[in-house]
């Protein structure tokens, strides 16, 4: 664990973040053995998996050159901007009344704004401005070409992430992610799931949800529960030619280390549609289970620990299989007949 009072390095010094145990890494896996990977749903940094792109030749050679190669391919279409003011320190994050966030968002052309990225590179008291979560499939479609990710389907599109030196606050994402730096230097802090409660993760309906910790500069009186969470963290530094496989739900904050960089990334796995979405469910469960009495939220408590986490070899063994019903190996009639009686149930 990191300690306390090491905590807070000056700018351009190494920080002590760095010296959390590392992530495990490991060369570039046959598609089989990634598919192995996603299902062990263990954090991995994987080396060699897209040096032949021709991307990471012009990241790893200047600002300049990638930024050409990506302009050669520009259709015109708008990109997302955000622009976060000097005083953010490169911080994206929430305001101080967590209503609204440090950055704004627009849409701008992509050759201005890599002109404009470019520009700040060096300039004291710089705006920090990134394009976030552009659709490559849709506004670069021969970067695909060019930079396949034969790991993944077709169907999974990139998408592209390219500033100066952003801290995007730690947060999580209901799908797989496999990141791929291209330019610049990244560092991943990661905290597993079961740490939300150490987070202190920020409003639900402002998403995305977000830590209020600085983990660069926790304050641990605010925040003393923190400290539990960085006792389960994990870091990760990438070098461009580097890539982070991130499971589904897995809190992540990301540091961009350097003036420019630029990273590829890739989502999937989120497939669960209507009734069956787990956040639907969630939102429903505070609905209708946070403010009953403390009997009955015992009560579901135990239900949920038995039936929903808990082994179901314990909690139903001795229930025939044939009479299982929900409780048991579910036919797609059977599920597709319990979804009825739900969406029935919560349109009354």
């Amino acid at each position: 664990m990191v300690e306390p009072a090491r905590l807070g390095a000056a700018a351009g010094q190494p920080s002590p973040l760095d010296t959390l145990p590392r992530i495990a890494a490991r060369g570039a896996p046959a598609p089989a053995d990634f598919a192995a990977l996603v299902a062990a749903e263990t954090p991995v940094v994987i080396k060699g998996l897209f040096d032949d792109w021709v991307a990471l030749a012009a990241g790893r050679h200047s600002p300049g050159r990638l930024n050409a190669y990506l302009a050669g391919m520009d259709r015109g279409a708008a990109v997302p901007v955000m622009e976060a003011p000097a005083r953010a320190g490169g911080r994206f994050t929430y305001r101080a009344d967590m209503r609204e966030f440090t950055f704004t968002k627009r849409s701008a052309p992509l050759r201005e704004t890599l002109a404009r990225i470019e520009g700040l590179i060096g300039q004291e008291n710089a705006p920090t401005v990134a394009i976030q979560m552009l659709s490559l499939a849709d506004a670069l479609p021969e970067f695909i070409r060019q930079n396949p990710m034969l790991l993944l389907p077709a169907a999974v599109g990139p998408k592209l992430w390219l500033g100066g030196a952003v801290k995007t606050q730690t947060h999580n994402d209901r799908d797989h992610n496999l990141a791929c730096v291209i330019a610049g230097r990244r560092r991943f802090i990661l905290f597993p799931p079961d740490q939300a409660a150490n987070l202190y993760i920020g409003p639900l309906d402002n998403p995305p949800p977000l830590s209020l910790v600085d983990p660069e500069n926790p304050d641990f009186d605010r925040f003393p529960r923190f400290r539990e969470a960085l006792a389960a963290a994990r870091v990760a530094l990438l070098e461009p030619g580097d890539a982070i496989f991130i499971p589904k739900y897995w809190w992540h904050h990301v540091a961009s280390l350097d003036p420019y960089n630029a990273m590829v990334n890739y989502w999937w796995g989120d497939t669960a549609k209507g009734i069956e979405r787990p956040n639907d469910i969630f939102l429903a469960a505070l609905l209708a289970l946070k403010d009953l009495p403390p009997g009955e939220r015992a009560y579901w408590r135990a239900m949920f620990d038995a039936h929903v986490f808990g082994d179901p070899g314990i909690a139903s063994g001795h229930i025939p299989a044939a009479l299982r019903g929900a409780l048991g190996p579910m036919r797609p009639d059977e599920r597709a007949m319990l979804r009825q009686q739900l969406l029935s149930a919560f349109q009354k």
